[in-house]
């Protein structure tokens, strides 16, 4: 390698603007890896794989992996060499792109147009931190923790619900329609464009100050005594999810988790049903049962908490 040769520049995750929600949501995935996920909707150039690649360079060194959409199941997961296994008594791996993305961020742009089944190992992977291959009584394992970034136009088709349940949490973007934040984003894009270099050196200090957090974040996470549930807070959590009409119970475990998340990149010294409150739409985008035609809101207001909730 050339002693000249430095990385491309990535465009820094603190500079996105107008799309807070997404920001949030990444961060919150890379918080707490059992949420499942992050999935994206909305329309072209609304800064989706901008800010998944952003992602992955807070988190470096740190890979970032693209799926794309002819991905074979064993280019996905990677592949077991029977003869070998067989001749020699080993079993020879050859990775997938889900061992690529290890510690990284695995960005899938239009998932709603992948298989099913490939679809169905990238959710089990995500919610599992391990990725096994099993081929003719043959089987092999390895870590495999990531931050899966999937993307998807709804006009496109939609996945079918048992896999939009498994997708921790949805960000719905929308074109921006306010022309001094039209303005704002394309005069940093264009910064960028002319002075990769020195655009992101003027925000060093800032993604300098979102990565320690986010590394505090994440190991107040994995200590399992560092943040609890209140009953207050599972209260909370319980009445947004009837409101929303959703199924089944995965949507209360991932809004915990997020909440979790919420709390611990906050600092907070313990997990409230205002963060309840903060994650719920991002938990039940995808999940709450349709309005009625003519409604104006997306999610029904949860009831009202009884004393014994605050």
């Amino acid at each position: 390698m050339s002693p000249n040769h430095d990385p491309v520049p990535v465009f820094p995750l603190s500079a996105i603007q107008g799309q807070p929600s997404l920001v949030q949501a990444l961060l919150l995935a890379a918080i707490e890896p059992q949420l499942g996920g992050v999935l994206i909707r909305g329309p072209r150039g609304t800064a989706k794989s901008t800010a998944a690649r952003a992602l992955a360079d807070l988190l470096a060194p740190a890979p970032f992996v693209t799926l794309p959409l002819g991905a074979s199941i064993e280019h996905v997961t990677g592949s077991l060499d029977l003869s070998k296994a067989l001749a020699g008594h080993e079993v020879a791996f050859a990775p997938g792109l889900i061992a690529k993305a290890h510690e990284g961020v695995l960005y899938v742009d239009e998932i709603n147009l992948l298989p099913d089944a490939i679809v169905d190992v990238l959710l089990d992977v995500a919610a599992s931190g391990i990725n096994r291959i099993e081929r003719d009584g043959i089987s092999h394992s390895h870590a495999a923790r990531f931050v899966l970034v999937g993307t998807m136009n709804p006009e496109e088709g939609m996945l079918r619900p048992q896999l939009l349940d498994r997708l921790g949490l949805c960000v719905q973007l929308d074109n921006a329609q306010e022309p001094q934040l039209r303005s704002s984003i394309v005069k940093a894009r264009l910064r960028f464009d002319l002075d990769p270099q020195g655009f992101v050196q003027s925000h060093a200090a800032h993604q300098q100050e979102i990565r320690q957090r986010l590394a505090q974040a994440r190991s107040r996470c994995r200590n399992a005594s560092e943040l609890t549930w209140s009953d207050a807070v599972h209260e909370a959590v319980a009445l947004q999810c009837i409101a929303a009409q959703v199924d089944g119970l995965r949507a209360d475990l991932v809004m915990l988790r997020a909440a979790r998340a919420l709390a611990a990149w906050q600092g907070s010294h313990s997990i409230t049903p205002a963060h309840v409150a903060e994650v719920a739409p991002l938990v039940l985008q995808h999940r709450a049962a349709q309005p009625d035609p003519g409604s104006s809101s997306q999610l029904r207001q949860p009831p009202t908490a009884t004393p014994s909730a605050q």
